[in-house]
């Protein structure tokens, strides 16, 4: 038997220490090793927020932009021809007058001469008509006599008649140069404002062309265009006739005279006035769609001391906050609740079973931000606002309940509390 040396046995017994230690390693493991229970997956509900729907009364507002303009406006035109030789300081572009106020003397030498020379022919025609008169009447009783023939009184009633329309004709040119004199003065014909003037002393002026544009400062108006979709949420007749309409159910409750804000930035700061819609210009434009309604502000440059803010300066562009009917027991959500699936409008409620229910509602009124919902819903209702990939009706939900949000639609800014900011402002412009 040949033996081996201790090199070749090492190299055989090396190989099976190492399995043998790798053998017992493996043991060593699998008597280590715990049992694991194995569960099966636990699947959770949908987590979504909710919120819970109140009824509430709100006030519709709709709104609208606009430029501010004069009432009235007018050309400032001489009726008679002549030399300029006074022009009131308040003549120039901007300047204030009263209703009254000397605004243009023209000469009156000329006409003062006109209205002597058609005194004089009055006179004279005056006259005339008493010796006619007299004549006639002598004739007359010449006639009772049997003294004076027939052609003699046709001749007396004849020159009677015609020095009498002589008389009334110089009358009338007299009373026409007394107004031309009085006419030298150009007076203002209204309490306003002028925009612009083209006149100077020395400078000769003719009957019937323009010296300059005057404008009313009693009111301003602005003309608010709005889709015809706005009119159902104003008190505004909806034939735009002046006569009143009968409000959409008894959740709504008209008013008279809609209440106007207007904002807009004025030296550097946001000022507000208050105005009033007055009237609708009766037809929709062919090119744009839109009803033109009228808001009026009295006073608008505070010439009464009324202390406004600032004037409402002819020109200026306005946003308009117009106040609309007030509507009773309606549900505000945000924007995000209301679903639409084939043109229906409907909102996920959450039961008591906290399962996920489909409800169809009444879409009075919706903006970007939120939704005014009239019918469908209960006081209560848990209103999911969570968008949602695919939702089953009666699948279901976790909820997370969310604090409604106070300053939405219907508080701010179509709350009843600016309704009644509004309302107060115009019983004291009242």
């Amino acid at each position: 038997m040949t033996r081996l040396d201790p090199q070749s046995r090492m190299k055989v017994l090396l190989p099976i220490a190492i399995l043998g230690v790798a053998v017992l390693v493996v043991l060593v493991v699998k008597m280590m090793q715990s049992s694991v229970d194995s569960k099966p997956a636990q699947v959770l509900a949908h987590l979504v927020s909710v919120i819970e729907a109140q009824p509430r009364d709100i006030q519709y507002s709709v709104y609208a932009h606009g430029t501010v303009v004069p009432r009235t406006e007018s050309d400032l035109i001489p009726q008679v021809a002549g030399e300029v030789v006074w022009v009131s300081p308040t003549l120039v572009s901007g300047g204030f007058f009263e209703k009254g106020d000397p605004l243009i003397r023209i000469d009156p030498s000329d006409h003062r001469v006109e209205l002597e020379a058609a005194r004089a022919v009055v006179a004279r025609a005056k006259s005339e008509f008493a010796r006619t008169r007299t004549e006639l009447k002598r004739q007359r009783s010449l006639a009772v006599e049997g003294v004076a023939s027939q052609a003699r009184i046709d001749d007396a009633e004849n020159a009677f008649r015609i020095s009498e329309a002589e008389l009334r004709e110089e009358t009338a040119k007299l009373a026409r140069a007394e107004r031309d004199l009085e006419r030298t003065e150009i007076r203002a014909p209204y309490r306003g404002r002028v925009r612009s003037e083209r006149v100077d002393v020395g400078q000769f002026v003719s009957r019937g062309v323009s010296i300059g544009k005057l404008y009313a400062t009693d009111y301003a108006e602005v003309r608010l265009p709005l889709p015809d979709r706005d009119l159902r949420y104003l008190d505004i007749p909806l034939d735009l006739s002046g006569r009143r309409v009968p409000s959409d159910g008894d959740r709504i409750e008209a008013s008279v005279g809609a209440a106007v804000r207007l904002r807009a930035e004025f030296a550097g700061e946001p000022r507000t006035w208050i105005g009033q819609i007055v009237r609708t210009e009766g037809e929709i434009d062919a090119k744009s769609r839109m009803v033109h309604l009228v808001a009026r502000v009295e006073d608008p440059y505070d010439q009464n001391g009324t202390g406004g803010s600032a004037p409402l300066a002819v020109g200026l562009f306005v946003e308009a906050e117009i106040q609309g009917r007030r509507v009773e027991g309606v549900f505000v959500l945000p924007r995000t609740a209301l679903r639409n699936n084939s043109g229906d409008d409907f909102v996920y409620v959450v039961d008591a079973e906290d399962r996920l229910r489909f409800k169809a509602v009444e879409v009075l009124r919706a903006e970007r931000d939120d939704v005014v919902i009239g019918g469908g819903l209960e006081p209560g209702d848990r209103v999911c606002i969570s968008p949602m990939a695919a939702p089953v009706n009666g699948m279901a939900v976790r909820v997370v309940r969310v604090a409604e949000d106070e300053n939405r639609l219907g508080q701010q800014p179509q709350s009843s509390g600016n309704a009644h900011e509004l309302d107060s402002a115009m019983v004291q412009r009242q």
